[in-house]
């Protein structure tokens, strides 16, 4: 019996990495009977068990206990959810204000995923090079937003290298969970981390205003000794599982700071008197995106949001 860490997952087949050796694995047969809520009962980051075979391939006999993941409701089966990933240090979530646009509810759906999932997440806004006038603006209005939250927002471009440095410092030693939607420059920017990998690019679609996808399947990367990367295809539906209304408000992580001056300890933000939470929306101090992301999450849990 071996221990290894997944490296990619391909549906059926599962790389994974013991020692210095690589071996190609299946799930044992008695996983797809147990009453498994996501679609992939084995993600990348996962340690497990395997039995080697024959062919030199081998069977997975077990799943070690995670110590966190990242889970999304999948976008086709609302009764079903996805893994991203597990056992990771951070989530970087990459996204674009500009072709294409990344909806900012999204974001905040992964930011709850996270926060959830005790996930410490990062933010970089991709395709500076392409901002000017009410864009720059616009970046800075949400950079200062997200960083009132709490949250390391760096802001680049993979195509003129812009704190692409920044965005290495900020893995390095970490394994990191890299998400967004498609179109958004994940393969391209692990390109630029790891020259040599040549991870296929493409451009997005001018005509949908919607990236391709390029990355099939999940896969960790080496991008440095103990720098360690997962590139995860794109993703446009983000759906919220497991939650209750009144957690909700733990993970806007400013809304729950501001809650404490609240009048009533279980205060939805939503209609009562004296909620410090409203009172600093309505003041400005709170920024409505966040306000608005917060208000539709706790009306209806079930949503799964796209963006496009």
């Amino acid at each position: 019996m071996k221990k290894g860490i997944v490296i990619k997952t391909t549906g059926s087949w599962h790389s994974v990495k013991s020692g210095d050796e690589k071996f190609q694995c299946r799930l044992k047969g008695t996983f797809r009977t147990k009453d498994v809520k996501n679609t992939n009962p084995i993600a990348v980051g996962d340690h497990v068990k395997f039995e080697v075979t024959e062919k030199g391939n081998g069977i997975i006999t077990e799943i070690l206990e995670r110590k966190n993941y990242i889970i999304r409701k999948a976008t086709n089966l609302s009764k079903e959810a996805q893994i991203l990933a597990s056992n990771i240090d951070q989530a970087a979530l990459m996204f674009t204000l500009d072709f294409p646009e990344t909806p900012l509810e999204f974001v905040d759906r992964f930011l709850v995923a996270s926060e959830a999932y005790h996930i410490p997440a990062v933010l970089m806004i991709n395709k500076t090079d392409l901002y000017t006038g009410d864009k720059l603006t616009r970046m800075e209005e949400v950079k200062d937003m997200y960083g009132f939250a709490g949250y390391p927002v760096i802001t680049m471009s993979v195509t003129n290298g812009q704190n692409i440095e920044k965005v290495r410092q900020i893995l390095k030693g970490k394994l990191t969970l890299i998400a967004g939607n498609s179109g958004i420059g994940k393969s391209s920017l692990i390109n630029l981390l790891c020259p040599g990998l040549n991870l296929k690019t493409t451009d997005i679609s001018w005509y949908h205003e919607a990236g391709k996808h390029t990355t099939t399947y999940p896969e960790m990367i080496e991008i440095d000794s103990n720098t360690y990367v997962i590139d995860s295809p794109g993703i446009r539906g983000f759906g919220l599982t497991d939650l209750k209304k009144n957690e909700i408000g733990l993970y806007f992580t400013e809304v729950f700071r501001l809650s404490k001056n609240c009048q009533f300890y279980n205060c939805t933000h939503i209609h009562e008197p004296n909620c410090a939470v409203i009172r600093a929306y309505e003041n400005g101090v709170l920024h409505e995106s966040r306000y608005r992301s917060y208000f539709n999450i706790f009306s209806d849990t079930d949503q799964k949001y796209r963006t496009g």
